[in-house]
C-alpha cells in the first residue's frame, strides 16, 4: 500500500498497478481500490479491522472454572444478558473468539492443566555431543508385575544414558523403590568397560539429573565428586531438559515392557478388568535377564535415524574422543557410602549396627582408628570395607562374625510376611466394621444410615464400651486396701531387716 500510495501521490498510479498488486496479494481488484480510497481519505495504510467479540480476562477465568467448557460459559453469558435485558452473543461467536484469542496450548491447559499445555510447546534440540561428554540418569517404574518371593511387584529401573550416542551405559534393577544403592550400582556398571557391562563406559564429564532426593543425596554427590564428575540438577518437572533418558524411558515401554506378561498398560475389558488376570508373572531373575537383553539389543542392533542409521554402540565406537576410566579394583571401593564415623578395632573386630565384623588382617591392629564404607540401605550387610581413619588407606574387607544361614534368613522373611498379612487383615476388618452405609437420597435430606442394629446389640456394645472406659479411668490407689487375713506372713521393711541384722551381730559378738 505504501508503494501504491506513493505512485498515487506522484500521479502515476494506473489500473495495471492495482491489478498487479491484487494478483500478488490474492485479492480482488475491487478490494485494492477500496484500500486506496480509505488511505486517501484517512491516511491509514493498515488493513481495516472489523469489530468482533473478544475474550476478556474474566472470560478466561470462567473458562478455567468450567474446565474449558465453552457451552457452560455461554450459559452464564446468556443468564447475565437476560438479567440485564440485553442480547447475548451466540455460542458460535464465543467459540470463534476462544479459538482466535486463546492459543491451542492454553486451551488445553484450561481443560487439563500444565502438562497438557506443554504438549503444544516447541522445544529446542541440543547440538550433538561427543561420547561421555554428558550423561543423563533417571529412575523409571516398569509397568509390569513381577513375581518377587510370591508377591507381585513392579520393579524400578535406574540407568545412565550417554547423550552423544544414545547408548545405555549402565543399568540397575530393584524389586522395590529405588535408592542411593540403585544409583551407585548403575553408576558402577556404567563406568565399567569390561563385559558384561561395557562397552560403552568410562567416566563422563557431567551428569544431568532431576531433583530426586536420591540423586541429590550427599552419598551420590561425594562419589561423583571423587571422580571429578560435575552434577547438573535440573529444575523440577522439566523432563524435556533430559530428553535422551526420557526417550529411552518411553522406548522401553513401547518396545519392551508392552510385550511382557502382566503388562499393566494392556487392553482392558468393558468392566475395566484385565483380559487375563491369572496370567503367570515373570520371576524377578527372568525379568532382569530379559531387560538386560533388551538393553544389549538397544545398544548393538537398534539403528537410529538420529545417528544416521548407526546403532548406539557403533556411534560410541566411531567417536575418537579419549576415554577416562577407573581401575576395576578401585571402582567398587569408590562407589560405596562412607559410614561417617570413626571406630576402633577391638578384640571382637569392628562394631557396626550392633554387629561385629572381623577379618584375618585385623590381627595385631587392635585400637587402630578406622572408617567403614558400605552399600547404602544394606541393613544386613555381610561385608564392609575398612579404611584407615587418618590416611584413608584401604585396609581390607571385613565379614559378619555370626552370619545366619540362607535357610534362617528365608524363614525370618516368611515369618515377617505372615505377621504383616495378619496385621493387614486385622486392619481391613476394623475398617470394614467402621464403615457406615447410607441410603440413596432423591431429595435434600440428612443422610440415613442403612445398617440395622437391634436394641439388645446396641445395649450390649454400649455396656462393654462403658466397662472399658471405667477400667481405663479407674484409680485403685484412692481406696485403701483392707488389712490382710490372719496367718498371712508379711514382708519386713528394709529398716526392720537392718535392725534385726545388727541385733544378731551384736548378740553373736557377746556370745564369743
Amino acid at each position: 500500500m505504501r508503494r501504491l500510495m506513493a505512485l498515487d501521490g506522484e500521479g502515476r498510479l494506473t489500473t495495471e498497478d492495482v491489478l498487479l498488486a491484487a494478483e500478488g496479494l490474492a485479492v480482488s481488484q475491487r478490494t485494492v481500490w477500496r484500500w486506496i480510497e480509505r488511505a486517501r481519505s484517512s491516511d491509514d495504510l493498515n488493513q481495516a479491522t472489523r469489530d468482533h467479540f473478544m475474550v476478556t480476562d474474566l472470560l478466561r477465568e470462567r473458562l478455567a472454572f468450567w474446565r474449558g467448557n465453552i457451552c457452560a460459559v455461554h450459559r452464564e453469558l446468556v443468564e447475565a444478558a437476560t438479567s440485564a435485558g440485553t442480547a447475548a452473543v451466540s455460542r458460535q461467536t464465543l467459540q470463534r473468539a476462544v479459538e482466535r484469542d486463546i492459543l491451542r496450548g492454553d486451551r488445553a491447559g484450561l481443560r487439563h492443566g500444565e502438562r497438557a499445555r506443554r504438549a503444544h510447546d516447541v522445544f529446542l534440540q541440543r547440538p550433538r555431543m561427543h561420547r561421555n561428554e554428558t550423561w543423563e540418569s533417571d529412575h523409571v517404574e516398569a509397568p509390569v508385575e513381577v513375581d518377587v518371593e510370591g508377591r507381585l511387584v513392579k520393579p524400578w529401573v535406574t540407568w545412565f544414558v550417554d547423550v552423544g550416542t544414545n547408548a545405555v551405559c549402565g543399568t540397575a534393577i530393584t524389586p522395590g523403590a529405588p535408592s542411593r544403592e540403585s544409583i551407585l550400582a548403575a553408576l558402577r556398571a556404567a563406568i565399567t568397560l569390561e563385559v558384561p557391562y561395557g562397552p560403552p563406559g568410562g567416566l563422563p564429564e557431567r551428569v544431568r539429573i532431576d531433583r530426586g532426593k536420591d540423586f541429590l543425596s550427599d552419598t551420590v554427590r561425594s562419589v561423583l565428586a571423587g571422580f571429578a564428575v560435575r552434577v547438573v540438577p535440573l529444575p523440577a518437572y522439566t523432563p524435556h531438559l533430559k530428553g535422551t533418558v526420557e526417550t529411552v524411558n518411553g522406548a522401553s515401554v513401547q518396545m519392551f515392557f508392552a510385550g511382557l506378561p502382566r503388562y499393566t498398560g494392556a487392553q482392558k475389558l468393558a468392566n475395566g478388568r484385565s483380559i487375563d488376570p491369572d496370567a503367570p508373572a515373570l520371576t524377578f531373575e527372568a525379568f532382569v535377564a530379559e531387560l538386560l537383553g533388551w538393553v544389549r539389543w538397544w545398544n548393538t542392533e537398534h539403528q537410529m535415524p538420529v545417528l544416521e542409521g548407526m546403532t548406539p554402540l557403533q556411534a560410541w565406537l566411531d567417536d575418537p574422543t579419549p576415554l577416562n576410566t577407573v581401575p576395576a579394583g578401585d571402582l567398587r571401593l569408590l562407589t560405596l557410602e562412607d559410614d561417617g564415623r570413626t571406630r576402633k578395632i577391638t578384640t571382637k573386630g569392628v562394631s557396626w549396627r550392633a554387629r561385629q565384623y572381623v577379618a584375618a588382617w585385623m590381627t595385631g591392629q587392635v585400637s587402630r582408628q578406622v572408617r567403614l564404607r558400605h552399600m547404602p540401605h544394606h541393613e544386613h550387610e555381610h561385608e564392609v570395607e575398612v579404611f584407615d581413619a587418618s590416611t584413608g588407606e584401604h585396609l581390607g574387607a571385613a565379614t559378619l562374625a555370626d552370619m545366619a544361614s540362607s535357610e534362617q534368613i528365608g524363614e525370618l522373611r516368611r515369618s515377617r510376611e505372615a505377621r504383616r498379612r495378619q496385621l493387614q487383615a486385622d486392619l481391613r476388618a476394623a475398617e470394614k466394621a467402621r464403615r457406615i452405609r447410607y441410603a440413596a437420597a432423591t431429595t435434600a435430606a440428612p443422610p440415613q444410615p442403612i445398617s440395622a442394629v437391634t436394641v439388645a446389640q446396641a445395649t450390649a456394645e454400649l455396656s462393654d464400651a462403658d466397662d472399658q472406659q471405667l477400667q481405663a479411668a479407674a484409680r485403685p490407689l484412692l481406696v485403701p486396701l483392707r488389712p490382710p487375713a490372719p496367718g498371712w506372713v508379711l514382708p519386713r521393711s528394709p529398716r526392720e531387716k537392718t535392725t534385726r541384722a545388727l541385733g544378731e551381730d551384736i548378740g553373736g559378738g557377746q556370745g564369743r
